[in-house]
């Protein structure tokens, strides 16, 4: 037992520069957060109800944390600082890092029977501060979603989401290639997905521009004269 407490808290300090200690660690309310769950969640599966959500009271007013006693929850998961929801249903694999304000949510079921309503998450996922993934959703292994995205749909093993609704944005490969990126996004402007669209846009301009020439130049024209033949069709 103490040998996974260790590697626990150093899988936390990999995550996260600023604890000096591993006894520092142990003061998170995310730490914290994880060990009631642990207890509400056995307690779940015993039936006994009540005494999960009393456990879950408890450590929702210490960590300012709510986790459902029914959510699954794998190894070394970390939620960084705090005010977090998880929902019944939901499914966390293992090395998954949420960070402040996120929400894994539920979904109201159109046939009023209770079943699969939450997220899964599956092993290394990254959730940005404030994101919401919203309804029986799967993020696939080492998936980013940025912060403040809106997650309704399924979301490829290794995408980066951003936005509202979040769609995936191109990674450069040396921040792919990284073992853990702080809230889930690459900060540079050249990774924003409207920036690269209009890129992509200019692009496909100049591509068209060259074969315009191309073909002006083959029906032996140039490309001044055939402009100003149709601006005077058009002033005739």
């Amino acid at each position: 037992m103490l040998r996974n407490l260790i590697a626990y808290l150093d899988s936390v300090k990999s995550r996260d520069p600023a604890p000096r200690s591993r006894a520092e660690i142990l003061l998170y309310p995310g730490v914290w957060s994880l060990v009631f769950h642990r207890v509400a969640h056995r307690l779940y599966r015993a039936r006994l109800y009540f005494l999960a959500r009393a456990v879950n009271h408890f450590s929702r007013f210490l960590t300012g944390n709510d986790i459902h006693p029914g959510a699954r929850i794998g190894r070394r998961f970390f939620i960084d600082h705090g005010f977090t929801v998880i929902g019944e249903t939901a499914e966390i694999g293992d090395d998954v890092t949420l960070y402040q304000n996120v929400t894994l949510g539920g979904t109201d079921p159109a046939n009023g029977i209770a079943g699969k309503r939450h997220p899964t998450l599956e092993d290394g996922v990254i959730v940005g501060s404030g994101a919401q993934v919203l309804g029986p959703v799967r993020v696939g292994a080492r998936a980013r979603i940025g912060a403040n995205a809106v997650v309704t749909r399924d979301v490829k093993e290794g995408a980066t989401m951003v936005g509202i609704p979040a769609r995936a944005m191109l990674v450069d490969v040396t921040a792919y290639q990284r073992e853990f990126l702080p809230y889930g996004t690459p900060c540079a402007d050249t990774l924003d997905p409207e920036k690269q669209k209009l890129e992509q846009l200019q692009a496909e301009v100049e591509q068209l521009r060259k074969r315009l020439a191309e073909l002006l130049a083959e029906r032996g024209g140039a490309p001044d004269d055939d402009v100003s033949s149709i601006k005077e069709r058009g002033r005739a």
